[in-house]
C-alpha cells in the first residue's frame, strides 16, 4: 500500500480550529446529533484548546498528570466564590467530556470507566448551567445546559472523531458492548450490529445469524 492510500499517514493541517470544525460537524450528522451553533463552536474551541497537553493536564512534581475528577469536584465545591467554583465546573465538565470522547477504549480494565466521566461531567455542566441562567451568563448557560442533556451522544461523536482511522474488529467486541451497557451508546450499538452481534442488556451479545 503507497503512503498516499495508508490510513495511517500522518495529514498535515494548516488549522487547526477549522480542522476539528468540520471534522466534529460531519461526526455530529453521522451520529444524526443536533446542537446549536453555540455548542458546536464551544466543543470546537475545546477540542483546540486541548490539542495542547498543557491546557489538559495538570504540572506536578512527577510530570504531566490529569487530576482526578472527585478532585476537581471538591475544589468546586470548596470554592470560596462563585466565579470560582463556576471555572471549577467547568473545567470539570470539559476534561469528562474530552476524556471519555477520545479515550474510550484506553479505560478497559481501569477501576474508573467512561460511565463515571459522563456522569460527572454531565452534572458538572448542568450545574454550571443552572448558576448562569440568569443575567448576562444566560447565552453560555444554555450551551452548558445542552452539553448536559446531551453529553453522551457527544461522546459518542467524539469517539467518531477520534477513530477516523480506525477500522474497529472482532478484538474491540468486548470493550464496545461495554461501553454501550454502561452508557447506552447508540454508537457501539451500531458498530457491534455492523460486527455481526445483536447486543442484548439480559444476555450478552449474541452472534446474528
Amino acid at each position: 500500500m503507497s503512503d498516499a492510500q495508508s490510513p495511517s499517514r500522518v495529514q498535515p493541517v494548516a488549522n487547526l480550529k477549522e480542522y476539528f470544525k468540520g471534522a466534529l460537524h460531519g461526526a455530529l450528522e453521522s451520529q444524526r446529533l443536533s446542537v446549536e451553533d453555540q455548542t458546536e463552536h464551544y466543543v470546537v474551541n475545546l477540542l483546540t484548546l486541548f490539542s495542547r497537553s498543557e491546557a489538559l493536564f495538570e504540572r506536578t512534581p512527577d510530570g504531566p498528570r490529569l487530576k482526578p475528577l472527585v478532585v476537581m469536584l471538591s475544589e468546586a465545591l470548596e470554592a470560596r466564590c462563585a466565579d470560582d467554583r463556576n471555572r471549577n465546573l467547568q473545567r470539570l465538565g470539559d476534561v469528562s467530556l474530552f476524556v471519555a470522547g477520545f479515550f474510550a477504549q484506553s479505560f478497559a480494565r481501569k477501576l474508573i470507566d467512561i460511565d463515571y466521566h459522563i456522569a460527572m461531567g454531565g452534572r458538572a455542566y448542568g450545574v454550571l448551567a443552572e448558576a448562569l441562567s440568569r443575567g448576562k451568563g444566560r447565552v453560555l448557560g444554555g450551551v452548558f445546559a445542552e452539553l448536559s442533556e446531551k453529553f453522551q451522544p457527544m461522546v459518542d461523536a467524539l469517539n467518531e472523531l477520534a477513530e477516523t482511522a480506525y477500522a474497529h474488529s472482532d478484538k474491540d467486541i468486548l470493550r464496545l458492548y461495554e461501553i454501550w451497557l454502561k452508557t447506552g451508546s447508540r454508537r457501539s450499538y451500531a458498530i457491534l450490529k455492523r460486527l455481526g452481534l445483536d447486543p442484548t442488556a439480559a444476555a450478552g451479545a449474541q452472534l446474528v445469524h
